[in-house]
């Protein structure tokens, strides 16, 4: 089969304003960025109509080195209903620099269910991540000279919490130490720099309403701490106007089209183990009012995406899916039954049964929040009938629908029995109203313990003194109503990166804490988990290359 790119490659574009026309927008409301990509103006979303729209949410098993490809069954399966007569669209995050030239290449989907075109989504796309690293990094410039200029009169900060963004695998950079080189190069400090999706810009923007709302959480992100342990915000340093100007453009999500010309809108990029996972409220509500059915994913397995969507998202958007998509692969489950990544394309029953507890306890979490749930198995060729039957009779005795997707090799016709499966689902039975896993009100311990325990299966959470001092301190600020997001591995439901399956009777560890108060929720970082990635010994940017003016090694 040819490769992601030569497929991308293979398929000649529709003009963006086609694709456009076909779920109604007209060409005079695009921004236009060339010939095959617009940016959507945020007064087209219509509440009235996100009313009658179907959401569907795409979540996975926890990932493993096999790979799941939660993306390519998003794009599949709004192929498969628009095969089938839906108006489907869509709706993703924009992949980041940091894993396209680290370990993914891309993350624009595969084989023939991919988001077109591919190359410019894969790198610098419309200029979202770049301006969200300029915001970022503007604050902390003029953060900076406020205190540089004002030294004399005695202006300084007990604290600086604000440091530096950059969109590139650097693991260097996490701790630094700035103004070095005599005084007029600023005041040493120590600082260091997060990955672009980690930052608080990043999550800010996902979860505004519209512009005005960006600039009102803008403002009230805490730069630091003064003597009197009071915040210092970027109010008081007065220039949200100028950081939301940066975001302008931004903050309109953007619209592109897949392998068979229906519109796909690609908007945001938080990573779903250090931040929320999910695309912007902004996109999701822009594609409800341009469709039928709507499908959107949520970073990494269940535990991490989905909980955040539910939790986060869900909470303070107030959408509600009708249907969550499980993501399973034979291989991955084989992975979770202990069995060796060199072997898992060997047919292996007792290891795949094994594993089909990672898969059950997802979908143990996913009815814990109201959810009608499916499973969308992902075939690969080496998978057998007997395993494939293994998988659908644990589906079968778990009472969630089960549907071969194979959107990878033959796109939409390869989608139809898993779309099929999804309107029949959510005109029979429905997802109820979402449920969270705590409340409001529930203290911030609680609200980690909540999660920890009923979505991880922690049987203990343990808090270090330095994130038991900062949860008093938020709770001083009466900040404690705001939702939890927990930063933690994303290849197991612990802490521990390597307890493959599922983990019991574990210790949950939460070593530090982070108020992101623009963006209004509580980061719990567990573990060892670090918001600044490494590269790998053999980066994918070994393989990337551009010959004879094409661009090869992104997949």
């Amino acid at each position: 089969m040819k490769s992601d790119i030569e497929i991308a490659r293979s398929i000649k574009l529709e003009p963006i304003k086609d694709v456009a026309r076909k779920i109604g927008i007209a060409e005079e409301n695009l921004y236009n960025y060339g010939k095959y990509m617009a940016k959507i103006p945020t007064d087209l979303i219509d509440e009235s109509k996100i009313r009658d729209s179907k959401l569907i949410l795409v979540t996975a098993i926890t990932p493993t080195k096999a790979g799941i490809g939660k993306t390519t069954v998003s794009i599949g399966l709004a192929l498969g209903l628009n095969k089938i007569g839906k108006n489907a669209v869509v709706a993703l995050r924009e992949p980041s620099l940091g894993p396209c030239f680290g370990m993914k290449g891309g993350a624009a989907g595969g084989g023939y269910a991919q988001v077109l075109p591919m190359e410019d989504i894969n790198l610098h796309f419309t200029g979202d991540f770049h301006a969200i690293t300029s915001a970022h990094n503007m604050i902390t410039a003029l953060l900076d000279n406020y205190l540089y200029q004002n030294k004399k009169e005695g202006v300084g900060l007990k604290e600086i919490l604000w440091k530096r963004v950059l969109d590139v695998n650097d693991r260097s950079l996490r701790n630094v130490v700035t103004g070095l080189g005599g005084t007029v190069n600023g005041i040493p400090a120590e600082s260091g720099f997060d990955i672009t999706p980690a930052s608080e810009i990043m999550a800010i923007l996902c979860l505004s309403k519209d512009i005005e709302d960006l600039r009102r959480r803008i403002e009230n992100i805490i730069l630091g701490y003064k003597y009197d342990d009071t915040p210092f915000t970027v109010k008081d340093l007065g220039v949200a106007g100028s950081i939301t100007v940066l975001l302008k453009n931004a903050i309109n999500p953007n619209l592109v089209q897949t392998t068979e010309h229906t519109a796909a809108i690609v908007h945001g990029g938080p990573f779903a183990n250090i931040a929320h996972g999910c695309n912007s409220i902004i996109a999701t509500k822009m594609a409800m009012s341009h469709a039928d059915y709507v499908i959107t994913e949520a970073g990494f397995a269940a535990d991490l995406g989905a909980e955040k969507f539910f939790n986060i998202k869900c909470r303070k958007s107030g959408l509600n899916p009708k249907l969550t998509v499980i993501v399973a692969t034979a291989q991955g489950l084989k992975m979770h039954g202990d069995v060796p990544l060199e072997e898992i394309k060997n047919e292996n029953i007792e290891g795949l049964e094994k594993g089909l507890a990672n898969l059950g306890k997802h979908i143990e979490n996913m009815k814990s929040f109201g959810q009608t749930v499916i499973v969308a198995f992902n075939k690969y060729a080496s998978d057998t009938d007997q395993e494939i039957n293994l998988v659908k009779q644990f589906c079968a005795d778990n009472n969630v629908g089960f549907a071969i997707n194979g959107a990878f090799g033959k796109g939409g016709d390869g989608a139809e029995e898993l779309a099929n499966l999804v309107v029949e689902t959510i005109e029979k039975a429905p997802s109820s109203t979402v449920k969270f896993t705590y409340e409001d009100n529930d203290s911030i311990e609680e609200k980690i313990k909540k999660v920890a325990k009923n979505i991880y299966g922690a049987s203990t959470v343990v808090f270090s003194k330095t994130a038991q001092k900062k949860i008093r301190h938020i709770e001083k600020l009466n900040l404690g109503h705001y939702p939890v997001c927990v930063a933690k591995t994303q290849y197991s439901f612990s802490d521990d990166p390597t307890a493959y399956g599922v983990a019991k009777d574990f210790t949950f560890t939460v070593n530090d804490i982070v108020l992101n108060n623009g963006a209004e929720f509580i980061v719990a970082i567990a573990g060892s988990m670090m918001r600044m990635p490494g590269l790998p010994k053999s980066p994918q940017a070994n393989r990337i290359d551009i010959i004879d003016g094409q661009i090869e090694g992104l997949s």
